[in-house]
């Protein structure tokens, strides 16, 4: 598999890129690393031809949240709500460019996230068009006034398939505002079938840390 590694506005993006023509392109954002675990689990699960692009050494707790939130327990930060600018930088910057690097025209435009930026993969649903199909995994829709949002404003485009997943221990915390989040991701996964969109809900073992990279193979290969 070629590999190629470019950088915009200090984001790190590298692109696993298909040998075959006209493959889908998943953008995948990542809290850390290059996204190589994920990578790994998504050949181990036997996943269609695609190509992966990974975006990564994101100011995570601003790029993938759409607005402000105060910090949830005292050592934590704020989250500070600069996803608006950072989609721009994905849609006029980094997707152009992996587009450009890879063979033919991609079959499919998708974006995955886990944990903020499963948060930011159901935003983006409602602030651009270009994505066909989504993918939230372990999503932070616990997020204050978000799941409401959702209710409230229209999906620039509904996506050909959506998939939503959540550890079975995620809700089980002491914090009321993360407490929601099992509540919150069925909700809205409710909401979203009755809008006619091809919705997978899932629940796995776990909480909130465990299988990350598993969980996240999973989602994609669940929108190809």
């Amino acid at each position: 598999m070629n590999i190629e590694k470019f950088t915009a506005n200090g984001k790190d993006a590298t692109l696993y890129l298909s040998e075959k023509e006209s493959c889908p392109l998943i953008v995948l954002n990542n809290y850390s690393g290059n996204g190589a675990s994920v990578l790994e689990k998504l050949e181990t699960l036997n996943c269609p031809d695609r190509n992966l692009l990974v975006v990564g050494n994101l100011n995570w707790d601003h790029d993938m949240t759409p607005w402000y939130c105060p910090p949830l327990s005292e050592n934590d930060t704020p989250c500070t709500g600069g996803a608006d600018e950072y989609l721009d930088l994905l849609l006029t910057e980094i997707i152009p460019r992996a587009k450009e690097l890879i063979k033919g025209e991609p079959s499919f435009l998708g974006i995955a996230g886990y944990s903020l930026a499963g948060l930011f993969a159901i935003y983006a649903m409602y602030r651009t068009d270009i994505f066909d199909r989504v993918a939230s995994m372990s999503g932070s829709l616990w997020f204050p006034d978000f799941k409401q949002y959702c209710f409230e404003h229209k999906i620039k485009r509904k996506p050909d398939k959506l998939y939503l997943s959540l550890g079975d221990k995620e809700a089980k915390s002491r914090n009321k505002v993360l407490m929601t989040v099992q509540d919150n991701t069925k909700a809205l996964a409710v909401y979203f079938k009755e809008q006619g969109i091809n919705v997978t809900w899932e629940l796995n073992p776990g909480n909130h840390f465990k299988d990350a990279a598993i969980r996240s193979a999973k989602g994609i290969i669940a929108i190809i």
